[in-house]
């Protein structure tokens, strides 16, 4: 097949660069919109592991500044406390606990050619630069910073596929771009390769393994300066000629600059071949007007972050919201090219341009709130993202656990994407077809995929002894297997609905009477010894991330079965407020995910956010106020160590959206929201067919944090939750807010949450 390089001449594309209209825009910041309420440097600093850079709502590349990687707290290439800056790259994980990408990395310099970027303990023997933070600037689609070693400024913004750099740079004879194949963030670079097509055209691929055991990448760069010269290395040695194959290739673009000359780089990337990512930048980017991008890259995040509309006065409330909303925007990723193309998991290229194929899907995060909330607030992006991970389960035989790039992680206990995809079913999304989600589920939830499957349908339950993690793997398994029962009902498949609403209940086998809580059972039926329901070992015990106390509640399907094994309301009422009120130690080996505690309660890890609002199961939901007013307050901040922990692809920003507006999906596949404590004055969900739901805090304040009464649309309204459907008809919901808890507010069982409520 002709390449497109060969189908749009070279000569025509370097006319169409030269002839192009240069408005050269500098930013901006008047008339800005909701986007001036976004600090992307919250949650950059402390444990957040936020992305810095700029992208587009849900883009296909993060461009942004790159880092030594010194450990946990880098992992998305970046932490605020650092002042050393090896590049600029293209791909980024946000928020999440392992590092990966940080690749396809450029950096502008003069002076003397260093053949690689430096360390941590010298970067002055390579070319990495010292930064200062009051040359930073981030804001939604925009970065900027001046580097310090060079005196060079440097802006970044990006549409979909494509990033876009703007270097300013001084009067050097030796001025050049480097484009360093082998930079990475915690993975190794298994080939690379970079050719030159002209003296502005510059093609290449990057193959890794990592987190991703077998990711490609492939890019095309142009820039709007004729290079001189071209220089290649691998690793330390250098090599003639225009094109170089290796595990560690750079490339060097010299070239000659005035005092404050701006010279232009453009790549567009691509999982499938260069020629895309060449279509990809023609497609997106096809002049060289950097205030055009940047303005639209603003446009679109103005618009998505005006789905909703919060009323208060207080201004760093409404940082901090935003900042959330933007947050829970950076993933899930794009993941084809302008012409439908991406590279599957099983590494072969498909085209399909019936739909919008996304990746990154951190779903034991994201499970619990961030894709609940996709369904209000991105209802257009639901069934894409679902048949994304239908795809997956083509190529790979099971739904997606922890999806990176075309590779299967298999990171964190459970089957997560199973709550995902039945939530989006049962709320009646059009274009996803469920018999296929069924075969889906059915497959993922009994083939001899994920750790511990065929012990849980031989014996019930999985044996301590035979793996690590056997409790939090069985209860998350028991959280999709309650999903699929209701998809089976919903389907008339009483045999499977029956199968799999027994098999949610799997969490039982675990529960000792003796010490009331959920234990590590052997082969032969016995307890693990000793037991400590304090002590969290990381990734060594029967829990993931968490102990006995965090994961006594991860039963979101079935709290009224929980309540009946505590003994009834009052006595699991007693041992929710004994949780929020005990010591908080851990032990020597705790994880260090343990974080945001209350108590033994964790807000920094996600098996603990349903928590709080576990309450309303028990008739006594005016106790959440006062934890998820405090967690609101407290923990979400807008400073850099704004964010308790990991922000885990927004699902830590997804909480708190949802929690100050007054509710939260504590089973995330039963279309239901419970209440706790609205945190704003007034807030608008704008939704689909011009309709709005409305929610007022009447009364409202840091003292009346307490529901007194709730109206929906002019009507008494008696619940302590409501539902998807409700919300999405649009209309008005009223919190009368008060000093003093309204006890008898959800009391009666007939008010309170239930499991099933679709």
């Amino acid at each position: 097949m002709m390449s497109l390089i060969k189908k749009i001449s070279l000569p025509s594309i370097l006319a169409l660069v030269i002839i192009t209209v240069w408005s050269f825009t500098k930013p901006s910041n008047s008339n800005k919109g909701l986007i001036e309420y976004v600090d992307p440097f919250i949650g950059s600093g402390g444990h957040g592991h936020v992305f810095v850079g700029a992208t587009v709502p849900f883009g296909g590349v993060q461009v942004g500044p790159t880092n030594f990687n010194k450990g946990w707290d880098w992992s998305s290439s970046y932490h605020h406390t650092d002042s050393i800056v090896k590049g600029f790259c293209h791909l980024n994980v946000s928020g999440t606990g392992m590092s990966d990408l940080g690749e396809l990395t450029i950096m502008p310099a003069t002076g003397d050619l260093k053949y690689n970027a430096g360390n941590q303990d010298n970067h002055m023997s390579g070319y990495s630069s010292l930064y200062r933070k009051n040359t930073e600037v981030n804001s939604v689609g925009y970065y900027k910073v001046e580097l310090e070693r060079y005196n060079i400024d440097v802006e970044l913004t990006a549409s979909e596929r494509v990033g876009f750099h703007r270097y300013t740079y001084p009067s050097s004879k030796k001025s050049r771009v480097i484009i360093d194949l082998g930079e990475g963030s915690a993975d190794r670079p298994t080939e690379t390769y970079l050719k030159k097509v002209n003296d502005t055209t510059f093609q290449g691929h990057r193959f890794s393994s990592g987190w991703a055991s077998d990711q490609r990448e492939y890019f095309t760069l142009i820039i709007s300066k004729p290079v001189k010269d071209f220089i290649l290395y691998d690793r330390d040695k250098k090599f003639k000629g225009n094109e170089l194959k290796g595990t560690y290739v750079k490339g060097f673009l010299e070239f000659e600059t005035d005092k404050n000359e701006e010279v232009y780089v453009k790549m567009g990337v691509s999982t499938v071949s260069s020629e895309n990512a060449l279509e990809n930048m023609i497609v997106e980017i096809p002049h060289w007007d950097f205030g055009m991008v940047k303005k639209s890259a603003e446009n679109k995040w103005n618009q998505e972050l005006s789905k909703i509309n919060i009323t208060t006065e207080d201004l760093k409330r409404k940082r901090v919201f935003y900042t959330a909303m933007y947050h829970t925007m950076i993933a899930p990723n794009l993941y084809q090219d302008v012409n439908g193309e991406y590279r599957g998991t099983d590494k072969v290229v498909y085209k399909d341009t019936t739909f919008t194929n996304y990746t990154l899907f951190s779903l034991w995060d994201t499970y619990r709130a961030a894709h609940p909330l996709y369904t209000i607030t991105h209802p257009e992006r639901v069934s894409d993202m679902v048949n994304s991970m239908l795809k997956i389960f083509d190529h790979q035989g099971k739904l997606p656990i922890w999806h990176l790039r075309g590779n299967e992680t298999n990171t964190m206990p459970g089957y997560s994407g199973i709550p995902v995809v039945i939530d989006a079913s049962l709320k009646g999304f059009e274009g996803i077809d469920l018999e296929e989600v069924f075969e889906a589920v059915k497959a993922s939830a009994t083939g001899d995929f994920e750790p511990g499957v065929k012990k849980l349908m031989e014996l019930g339950y999985i044996p301590g002894d035979y793996m690590v993690e056997s409790v939090a793997s069985s209860m998350e398994y028991a959280i999709g297997d309650w999903a699929i029962a209701q998809l089976a009902k919903k389907l008339n498949k009483e045999e499977d609905y029956n199968y799999f609403l027994n098999r949610s209940k799997a969490y039982k086998e675990y529960f000792d009477k003796e010490t009331r809580f959920m234990r590590g059972k052997l082969t032969d039926g016995s307890w693990r010894t000793p037991f400590d329901p304090v002590r969290a070992e990381h990734r060594v015990n029967d829990y993931c991330e968490g102990n006995a106390w965090q994961y006594l509640w991860l039963v979101p399907q079935d709290p009224e079965g929980l309540i009946e094994l505590l003994g009834g309301d009052e006595k699991y009422t007693e041992k929710l407020d004994e949780l929020f009120s005990m010591s908080s130690e851990l032990g020597e080996e705790a994880s260090m995910d343990i974080t945001g505690l209350i108590g033994q309660y964790a807000h920094g890890n996600e098996p603990s956010h349903h928590t709080t609002y576990m309450y309303a199961y028990s008739g006594q939901p005016y106790k959440i106020a006062d934890k998820v007013r405090y967690i609101n307050n407290e923990l979400y901040t807008d400073k850099p160590d704004g964010l308790s922990g990991n922000e885990d692809c927004g699902q830590m920003s997804a909480w708190h959206i949802f929690s100050s507006l007054g509710f939260y999906p504590v089973n995330p596949s039963n279309g239901a929201y419970v209440f706790g404590s609205p945190l704003f004055d007034e807030a608008s969900i704008i939704l689909p067919e011009n309709k709005k739901f409305t929610i007022i805090a009447k009364e409202n304040s840091d003292q009346n944090i307490y529901i007194q009464s709730v109206e929906l649309n002019g009507k008494d309204y008696k619940y302590s939750y409501i539902t998807h459907k409700d919300i999405m008809q649009g209309g008005e919901l009223i919190f009368n807010m008060g000093p003093k808890p309204n006890k008898n507010f959800g009391k009666e069982k007939e008010f309170r949450p239930q499991s099933i409520v679709y």
